[in-house]
C-alpha cells in the first residue's frame, strides 16, 4: 500500500491538504463562522476567582472547576509560566496561588510550598507588577500608599494635551479609565487569609529616578498628597464623568471591548460607584462573561479575548487558497456573516480622525467601538475572492475606512491613528503590556495586500505604505512581528505584500528576507520562534518548529518565487507533521498581545496557516514557478 511518506511531494501535500481543509470545513459553526480557542495562561482565571470575590458573587463550583484549571498548568517546578514552555513569571505565579488559597487549597500543601519557595526567591509580592499588586490592594495585601495613584482628573484633559486618554492605546485606555475610579476609592475587601508567607519583607526599587521615569515618579508622590485631600466637588465630578465614559462603552455581549483586562476593571469601577450586581449594567457584564467560559475535562477556563471575525477571514482565505470554489458553501455562508459584522457607526477612532466615515470589521463578536485595521485588510482580502453580490459595498467602505486610519508616517497601526505619544509608558504605573498603538510593520503589510489588489500600484496611499514597511525591515533582513511571533509572522505578512503591491521578487529587500528565512529554518525543515525573541535578541528566528511559522516562512518563500529544497523541506516538514485527522498539534504559542509580557495561542493558527502554505504551494508548483535561483541552504552564509 502507498503511504504519504513514499509519494512525491506534489501527491502528497495534496494528501495532507485536502485532509486540513476536510477538517477546517467541519470546525464551521451553523452560522458559517470559524472560532479557535483563544488560549493565554491561568492569570484570567485567577483574576476571574478574585473579581466574583471582590463582587461577593463566587461560587463553589466555579471555584472548584477553575482551581482544577490552575493547579493543571502549574509546572513541576511550582511555577506558572504566561506561554508553553516559558520561563516563570511570579506575578502569573502570585495570582495563581492566591486564587488557589481562595479555593481552599492549604498553605502547606506541597503545590503550594513550591510556588511560595519560588515567589520569595524572585523577590515576593513586593517585586509584582503593578495591576497584581492592585489585586492585593484590592483585598488588603498590599497598601494603596505603595502604588501609582491614576486620579479621575485624568477625564478632563482634552484629546490634544499630553497624557489624556486617547493617548493610551485603545485596550489600554479601556482599563486605565475604570482604575482611575478604583484609585480613588481605594477598597478593602478583606479575603478570609493572609499572604505572609509570600512576602520578603524588602523594599524594591522600581524604575530609573533620573529623565523622565524620574519627573513621573516625582509627580505621583504629588499626586499622592493630593489624593489625601482631592478637591470634593472636581473629585465627585471627575468619577461621575469616568462612570458615564465606562457605561457608554459597554459591548451588547455585556463585556467592554470584547477583551478581559477593561472587562474586569469596568465592573469594580461600576460597582464602586453605586452599582450593584442587580443593575442591568452590571448583570449583562457578568453574564456575558459566561460566553467566554469554556468547561470541559480539564476544568473551567476563560478566554482573555474572542476572534471570530479573524478566524473567519483566516479561515475563507485559506479555502480559497487551497483551490475551494468561492461558491461553495463554506465560504458564500461565512462572507454573509462576516457582512454581517461590518461596524457601521462612530468610535473612538473618530477623535483622531473626525471626518472619517465609519467602516470596517472588529476582532470579536461584539465590539463595535473598535474596529480595527488588521481585520479590515484580512475581511477586504477574503471578501473580494468571493462571489457573494453584496460584498462590493461593504470592501469599498472598509477601504476607505482602512485607508483613514493611516498614521502620519504612512504606517498602520492596529486601531487608532497616530497613538505614538510615549510619555504615558513612562508613569510608574506602566510596568507591564504596551500601552500605545504605533504602526507595526506586520499590520502595514497586511494592508499593502489588501490595498494591492483593490488600488492601482502608483496611488499615493498605497505607495507611502510600501515605502514605511521598505524602511521597517531589519538590519538582518526581516521584520519585527507585533502581534504574532515574531520576526517569522513579521517577515511572511511583509514579502508577499510587497510582491503583490509590485515590489520584483528579485529586489534586494525580498533576496534578503529569503536568505534570513533560509538561515533560520531549523534541521527538521520547519521553523519556529521563541516568544523570548521579544526580550533576548538571541532568540530571533529560534526555536521548536510549529506548523503556524512554517506556514509563515513558507507564505513569504513562495510569495518571493522560490522553489528550492528550502521551500521543499518545508513543506515535507507539514506533511509529515499532520494528523491523522488533517490538523496539526501546536501546544506553543505563536500569537502576541503583549510583546514582552502577554501571548496567545490561536486554536486555529495551526490549520488555517499551513492550508494557506500548501495551497499556495501546489498552485506554484502546477504554474511551474521556478525561475528565481535556489537560496542558501540553512546554516550558509548568503
Amino acid at each position: 500500500m502507498t503511504t504519504v511518506e513514499t509519494l512525491p511531494s506534489a501527491s502528497s501535500a495534496q494528501l495532507a491538504l485536502d485532509a486540513a481543509c476536510d477538517h477546517l470545513i467541519g470546525l464551521r459553526s451553523p452560522q458559517g463562522w470559524w472560532k479557535g480557542e483563544l488560549q493565554t495562561n491561568v492569570t484570567m482565571d485567577a483574576e476571574d476567582l478574585l473579581l466574583r470575590e471582590f463582587l461577593g458573587i463566587r461560587s463553589e463550583d466555579d471555584t472548584a472547576e477553575a482551581a482544577r484549571w490552575i493547579r493543571s498548568e502549574q509546572r513541576a517546578n511550582g511555577t506558572w509560566a504566561n506561554f508553553h514552555g516559558g520561563p516563570p513569571d511570579l506575578s502569573t505565579t502570585v495570582e495563581a496561588y492566591v486564587a488557589l488559597r481562595l479555593a481552599g487549597d492549604p498553605v502547606d500543601a506541597p503545590h503550594l510550598r513550591t510556588a511560595a519557595e519560588y515567589v520569595r526567591q524572585a523577590g515576593g509580592i513586593e517585586a509584582t507588577r503593578v495591576f497584581t499588586r492592585i489585586w492585593l490592594a484590592l483585598f488588603g495585601q498590599w497598601s494603596w500608599e505603595d502604588l501609582p495613584v491614576l486620579p479621575p482628573e485624568l477625564m478632563y484633559l482634552p484629546p490634544w494635551a499630553p497624557l489624556n486618554v486617547y493617548d493610551w492605546a485603545c485596550w489600554a485606555r479601556q482599563t486605565i479609565v475604570p482604575l482611575t475610579v478604583v484609585s480613588a476609592h481605594r477598597p478593602v475587601r478583606p479575603l478570609p487569609f493572609d499572604l505572609a508567607e509570600l512576602r520578603t519583607g524588602r523594599r524594591v526599587r522600581r524604575g530609573a529616578l533620573t529623565g523622565w521615569e524620574g519627573v513621573f515618579r516625582g509627580l505621583d508622590r504629588l499626586l499622592h498628597h493630593y489624593e489625601r485631600r482631592p478637591v470634593k466637588g472636581v473629585r465627585a465630578a471627575a468619577l461621575r464623568r469616568a462612570a458615564e465614559w465606562i457605561v457608554a462603552r459597554q459591548e451588547l455581549d455585556g463585556s467592554w471591548g470584547g477583551i478581559q483586562p477593561p472587562w474586569v476593571y469596568s465592573l469594580i469601577a461600576l460597582n464602586l460607584s453605586g452599582y450593584d450586581v442587580g443593575h442591568p449594567v452590571m448583570r449583562r457584564g457578568i453574564q456575558g462573561l459566561d460566553r467566554f467560559t469554556i468547561r470541559d475535562a480539564g476544568g473551567r477556563r476563560l478566554e482573555a479575548c474572542q476572534s471570530p471575525v479573524w478566524d473567519t477571514a483566516l479561515a475563507v482565505n485559506a479555502l480559497l487558497d487551497a483551490g475551494v470554489p468561492p461558491d461553495h458553501p463554506a465560504v458564500a455562508e461565512a462572507a454573509g456573516w462576516l457582512l454581517g459584522e461590518e461596524i457601521r457607526g462612530p468610535g473612538d477612532w473618530t477623535v483622531r480622525r473626525p471626518s472619517l466615515a465609519p467602516g470596517g470589521w472588529a476582532f470579536e463578536f461584539d465590539n463595535d467601538g473598535y474596529p480595527d485595521v488588521d481585520d479590515t485588510a484580512e475581511v477586504v482580502l477574503a471578501l473580494r475572492r468571493t462571489l457573494h453580490p453584496e460584498a462590493r459595498p461593504a470592501i469599498d467602505r472598509g477601504v476607505r475606512w482602512m485607508v483613514g486610519m493611516a498614521s502620519r508616517d504612512g504606517g498602520f497601526a492596529a486601531f487608532d491613528a497616530d497613538n505614538t505619544r510615549t510619555l504615558c509608558t513612562k508613569l510608574p504605573f506602566c510596568d507591564f503590556g504596551a500601552v500605545i498603538d504605533p504602526p507595526s510593520a506586520d499590520v502595514t503589510a497586511h494592508v499593502v495586500e489588501a490595498l494591492a489588489y483593490e488600488w492601482p500600484a502608483g496611488a499615493p496611499e498605497l505607495r507611502r505604505a510600501v515605502v514605511w514597511l521598505l524602511k521597517a525591515q531589519e538590519a538582518d533582513g526581516s521584520w519585527f512581528g507585533r502581534w504574532g511571533a515574531n520576526h517569522v509572522y513579521g517577515t511572511g505578512a511583509a514579502v508577499p505584500a510587497l510582491v503583490a503591491a509590485g515590489v520584483r521578487t528579485e529586489a534586494r529587500c525580498v533576496r534578503r528576507a529569503v536568505a534570513w528565512l533560509a538561515r533560520h529554518q531549523n534541521e527538521d525543515g520547519g521553523w519556529g520562534e521563541d516568544l523570548r525573541s521579544y526580550h533576548d535578541p538571541g532568540w530571533i528566528g529560534r526555536g521548536a518548529s510549529t506548523p503556524s511559522q512554517t506556514a509563515w516562512a513558507l507564505l513569504a518563500l513562495l510569495a518571493a518565487g522560490e522553489s528550492s529544497p528550502v521551500v521543499e523541506r518545508g513543506v515535507r516538514w507539514l506533511v509529515e507533521h499532520q494528523r491523522p485527522d488533517g490538523t496539526w498539534d501546536e501546544p506553543h504559542f505563536t500569537g502576541t498581545g503583549f510583546p514582552g509580557d502577554f501571548y496567545i495561542n490561536y486554536h486555529l493558527y495551526r490549520l488555517v496557516f499551513p492550508i494557506s502554505a500548501l495551497g499556495r504551494y501546489l498552485s506554484a508548483r502546477a504554474a511551474g514557478e521556478s525561475q528565481v535561483p535556489e537560496v542558501s541552504a540553512p546554516g550558509e552564509t548568503s
